[in-house]
């Protein structure tokens, strides 16, 4: 397991932490994401071997969210 904090610009509600966190965590491979608000950030534990760090950016992205 990987562990990767992304910066993540747009989410301001719960239902932004929602999101995010509900697309992300249905990747295959994703075992953990938590978003913190405050900081804009998410941190994901992922299987590098079963899903990509652009996956969960392009995931985070259709959301309507900006990863940096």
């Amino acid at each position: 397991m990987e562990q990767i904090t992304l910066n993540v610009k747009g989410m301001s509600c719960g239902h932004c932490v929602k999101a995010v966190e509900g697309s992300v965590g249905e990747l295959a491979g994703v075992s953990t994401v938590s978003v913190n608000l405050n900081e804009g950030k998410v941190d994901v534990s992922f299987d590098p071997a079963a899903v990509s760090v652009e996956k969960i950016k392009e995931t985070i992205d259709d959301q309507g969210y900006d990863v940096e």
